[in-house]
Parts: structure tokens; C-alpha cells; sequence
């Protein structure tokens, strides 16, 4: 669906991109995970054709009216009018229709509520986001591309977005990429995670594979852990509530068997990996 082969982009300051190829099919989520500079903003102009790369090309596979849409950066709203108008303006400017049931069907698609009238500068973080995603939606695109969706906003926010962000993939059947350099928001959502670090992908996989491939210990929570007999046959690091336990994902299930024996019942089990661990073990 989308394809981006050996995307190479240079400026004065240094080199972007370094021979970038990443693809999406229809309904996937994939994510492009980095540090702030690594290069998530220069791939996302070139695929959305704001920024011509030195080299490679862009393939989009698309019978749509508007092959791709996307939010680079922050929403560009005009903040002094409300939803309705904002999508009624950038849907004439793209050739949309701006009849009224059309405008209501895209502000419900993306769950705002159609009878607000407030200006948007009123709206939070979250809300102006959905808005953005919106106004990509018109014309119904093929591909959508979010760069750093989740910046700012607090868990609720996160997760609705998440929610959103599913349900347009799989019922619109739209390939969506979307890059973060948080490592918890992006890996609950997408298929599959493309790790990019000064410009180049250093890691790439199926989402739970990767992560799976590169955990290293697991952030237990649970009462009386102190008292364990059997973390004593781990490297722990104890906390408050929690202990930090050295381990593959492979013996997850039997560390917590074990625990459970003891009597100790595990009330949370999350993997520890960081956006630093993957880039170090790919280099």
C-alpha cells in the first residue's frame, strides 16, 4: 500500500535520512520508533510529498481521490472558529463535500461531538488532535501518517487515541503510520515497529516479537515479595510495591507459577524495555 525505498535526504546540518525503505499494507498500524532528531519528521514530509528526498521513491498504491493524509508536527487549525467550520474549509480546499451530513459523518468518525460550537483554541490537546485526524480523513485516503500523536497528551488521552487510531484500521481499512519516542504508547497499537536512530532503521520487526526478542526483565508487582524464596534464584531489584526481576519472557509463566505456589498473587507483570535498549542491541 505504502512504500518508501532507500529514502536518502541530506541538509546543511547533516544527513536526515540514510537510505530509509519501510512498507505498510491496508489495515496495518506500524510504527516508527525514535529519539527527538533521529529523522521521524524528514520520512514523514517525503512520504506526504512536502519534502523531495535525494534519493529512493515513494509508491503509493491508491484508487482514492487522496492517495495519503496526515498531521506533520501539530494540527494545522484555524483556532479562532469551531470544528464544524475548520472541517467545512479544508474540505472545500481539497474538494471534498461540505454539506452538512458529510461534516457531521467525519467529526463522528474520528468521536467528536457535532453539535459544539465553541471555538477549537478551547478544545484540549486531545480533542485538536482528533480534529487534525479529521481533516487528514477528507477524501478518505488511503494512507494516514500521525507524527508523535500521543505528545502531550495524559494516559486517558493516550488510550482514546489508541482506541480511535485501531478502529480506522480496521474499519476503514487504512494503512496508518505512526511515529513516537515513547516506547509503551506506540507498542500498544501497532503490527509492527520500525526503530530509527540518526537518520537509519537499526531494528525492525513484528511488534511482539521484537519486543519479546529484546526484554531483558520484567517489572512484577504483587504484596509480600520480600518474603519470596522464589526470586531469590533472580537478579531483583526490590522497589516500594514492585520488583525489577531479571528474566526472558520465555520464563514469565513459570516465575509466576512459582509465585502463585508461595502464595504470592501478582496483581501486574510488565516488561522493562526502553527505546535505548533496542537501539543498542541493533547496532
Amino acid at each position: 500500500m505504502l512504500t518508501g525505498n532507500n529514502l536518502s535526504k541530506s541538509y546543511s546540518s547533516g544527513k536526515a535520512l540514510d537510505k530509509v525503505t519501510i512498507n505498510i499494507s491496508a489495515g496495518q498500524i506500524c510504527g516508527l520508533l525514535g529519539r527527538n532528531g533521529a529523522g521521524k519528521t524528514t520520512l514523514f514530509k517525503i512520504l506526504c510529498g512536502l519534502v523531495k528526498p535525494d534519493e529512493g521513491q515513494v509508491i503509493i498504491n491508491s484508487k482514492r481521490a487522496k492517495p495519503i493524509g496526515g498531521i506533520i508536527e501539530r494540527p494545522g487549525l484555524y483556532n479562532f472558529l469551531n470544528a464544524y467550520d475548520n472541517i467545512k474549509i479544508f474540505a472545500g480546499i481539497q474538494g471534498a463535500p461540505t454539506d452538512k451530513l458529510s461534516i457531521e459523518q467525519t467529526l463522528l468518525k474520528v468521536g467528536l461531538p457535532v453539535d459544539r460550537k465553541d471555538p477549537v483554541r478551547n478544545f484540549s490537546l486531545g480533542m485538536k488532535q482528533r480534529l487534525g485526524i479529521a481533516i487528514a480523513l477528507i477524501n478518505d485516503p488511503e494512507c494516514l501518517v500521525l507524527d508523535e500523536p500521543f505528545s502531550g497528551l495524559d494516559p486517558i488521552g493516550v488510550a482514546s487515541l489508541i482506541t480511535l487510531i485501531r478502529k480506522l484500521a480496521e474499519e476503514e481499512n487504512i494503512a496508518i503510520l505512526l511515529s513516537s519516542h515513547m516506547m509503551g504508547e506506540i507498542s500498544k497499537c501497532c503490527h509492527f515497529l520500525y526503530v530509527i536512530e540518526k537518520g537509519e532503521i537499526v531494528n525492525a520487526g513484528i511488534t511482539n516479537e521484537l519486543i519479546n526478542r529484546h526484554i531483558t526483565s520484567f517489572s512484577i508487582t504483587a504484596a509480600n515479595l520480600m518474603a519470596s524464596s522464589t526470586l531469590k534464584k533472580y537478579t531483583v531489584e526490590m522497589g516500594t510495591n514492585d520488583a525489577r526481576v531479571v528474566c526472558t519472557a520465555a520464563k514469565v509463566p513459570s516465575l509466576l507459577s512459582e509465585l502463585l505456589q508461595e502464595g504470592i498473587e501478582v496483581t501486574a507483570c510488565t516488561p522493562v524495555l526502553t527505546l535505548e535498549q533496542l537501539i543498542k542491541k541493533a547496532i
